[in-house]
């Protein structure tokens, strides 16, 4: 018997959640390690995802996940595909919806800062990029590359994966030709990596640099001239008492807003378009549904233990389905210079942008770090911040960003394609 058209058989499956829960189990054993008050929490289920790949897992020339150097193809990608989607899908709708009641509200306050801080983070990622072109036709492109055509694949490839963009990895892949399709792929790979665990130590170790009383910074994300109102209470119909149908529906909406294309090129629908993907369809229809909180009478709202849950459990299946194949594909193609290329690519936009926030935008420490996880488009990162900063409503911050920066991120990724 088989499942998904007789992609995955019911054995494989077997096989599939097996490495997935043992991923989940090491990797949360991994993450508890603390050195010096920092440690990697939920990220270690990705360390741990990413060694899994690097020595079970290997690539064959088409591409197809091997479980310990099988000489059939169990097809891993697929069902290590579905555990990504499903994770993303119940991360960012669970972030949707504990930052909506306070969402619009700290939106308005901010808005000059999100925008801008949004922009000014993948404008200096794009411009790192143009740095490492260049010094990449100073200094040789690497091992496997000749001319610069494959190494700007390469290098937007790079930019996309140190900035954990998704959306950018698939608009850079149409819009090179589809020679150099591969090296995209290889350059989002090895940077994303460092993209991911760059970040979610970032917003662990600012905290502590800084010193900062983390009972005074949750206090000043609740502006004092507006605390929310006590609504007036109202029978509302409710499908289930956790609010999974409620949940369902924003998830619903979000994929079939998450699929728009709007083309950012003449061919129409046929070249280059922009959409915001599942993970921003998601994001954008949780945030307003939660919100309003209902829909005339009936109640959309799924309960806090029920977000709090899904958020965690989302995480870490993303973090499993990305981990795996970014382990074994890193194996397989990595470069010591491209991986230097991704550092840099994600080191220098995330401290230019923290500075910007804190000395020009005057952002508070959490509304600032919060900003830096949507700006960086880094879902990990959210979630370890979370639990650095005991509160929920840092998610407000990463939801108001998040946005921007994927815009942003797509279209520097085609000007770098159009510009070399």
């Amino acid at each position: 018997m088989n499942l998904f058209g007789g992609v995955i058989s019911i054995s494989n499956l077997y096989t599939l959640l097996f490495v997935v829960f043992a991923v989940l189990f090491l990797g949360y054993a991994f993450g508890r390690i603390t050195v010096k008050g920092i440690s990697l929490g939920g990220a270690g289920v990705f360390i741990v995802a990413l060694l899994v790949g690097a020595l079970c897992f290997s690539v064959n020339d088409v591409g197809e996940l091997l479980f310990f150097a099988s000489a059939k193809p169990y097809d891993f990608n697929t069902g290590l595909s579905l555990v990504e989607s499903l994770g993303l899908i119940l991360f960012v709708t669970s972030v949707g919806y504990i930052a909506g009641p306070k969402f619009f509200g700290n939106f308005r306050r901010n808005f000059k800062s999100y925008v801008l801080l949004g922009v000014a983070i993948i404008v200096a990622g794009g411009l790192c990029a143009v740095a490492c072109i260049f010094a990449g036709e100073a200094l040789g492109y690497g091992s496997s590359i000749k001319d610069q055509d494959g190494f700007v694949a390469m290098i937007v490839g790079l930019l996309s994966g140190a900035l954990t963009s998704t959306p950018s990895f698939s608009a850079a892949k149409s819009a090179v030709s589809s020679e150099f399709t591969g090296l995209v792929s290889v350059g989002y790979g090895i940077a994303y990596i460092f993209g991911v665990i760059g970040v979610v130590l970032f917003v662990q170790i600012i905290p502590k640099l800084t010193r900062a009383n983390m009972e005074e910074e949750r206090a000043k994300l609740v502006s004092r001239s507006e605390e929310t109102e006590e609504k007036k209470a109202k029978k509302l119909f409710e499908f289930d008492r956790l609010g999974l149908a409620g949940f369902a529906l924003a998830a619903v909406l979000g994929t079939v807003v998450g699929q728009i294309k709007i083309p950012l090129t003449a061919e129409g629908l046929d070249g280059t378009c922009f959409s915001l993907t599942t993970t921003g369809g998601c994001l954008l229809m949780s945030l307003i549904l939660g919100h309003f909180g209902s829909l005339g009478r009936l109640n959309v709202m799924p309960t806090v233990s029920t977000l709090k849950l899904f958020r965690e459990l989302g995480l870490v299946l993303f973090l499993v389905g990305a981990g795996i194949p970014g382990g074994a594909e890193f194996v397989a193609n990595f470069d010591p210079m491209y991986f230097v290329y991704g550092v840099f690519m994600t080191t220098v936009p995330m401290i230019l942008g923290y500075l910007f926030a804190k000395y020009v935008l005057k952002l508070s420490l959490l509304n600032n770090l919060g900003s830096i996880t949507g700006g960086m488009t880094s879902t990990p990162a959210l979630g370890t911040l979370i639990g650095v900063a005991g509160t929920e409503d840092v998610a407000a911050a990463y939801a108001a960003t998040y946005p921007i920066a994927l815009i942003t991120v797509v279209l520097v990724s085609q000007f770098l394609v159009i510009l070399f």
